[in-house]
């Protein structure tokens, strides 16, 4: 088989979700029998000190058989999760907190006295 012919076979159908600093990649690729199945990717971009950067990767393979349970258990599972936290994010909200509660400390810090070593 050339290889354009295996790209082909390679690239059926795919999706990407951009997240942040996490990339989900959903494809839909074909076995050696020419069945179908799906890979989700996880690629996770992290910075060096030094400015470089590499990504890390998680993958996992669905195959038709397990698509209901699996279908079924990422709803309730999801279902889960919005029902008992709702669909903000915890961490943006805390974030928000941060931000908030470090400006009124400067604020505060602001009103201090400013006093002078001759002062003593």
């Amino acid at each position: 088989m050339r290889d354009n012919d295996m790209l082909e076979k390679e690239e059926i159908f795919s999706k990407v979700l951009r997240a942040g600093r996490r990339t989900y990649f959903f494809d839909v690729r074909a076995t050696k029998a020419d069945d179908y199945y799906v890979t989700i990717t996880e690629s996770k971009k992290f910075t060096e000190e030094d400015g470089s950067f590499h990504f890390k990767k998680h993958k996992i393979y669905l195959y038709k058989e397990d698509f209901t349970s699996f279908k079924e258990i990422l709803d309730e599972m999801t279902n889960f999760v919005l029902e008992h936290k709702g669909e903000e994010v915890i961490s943006e909200r805390h974030q928000k907190d941060f931000k908030r509660e470090f400006a009124e400390t400067a604020t505060e810090t602001k009103s201090f006295t400013n006093v002078e070593f001759d002062d003593f």
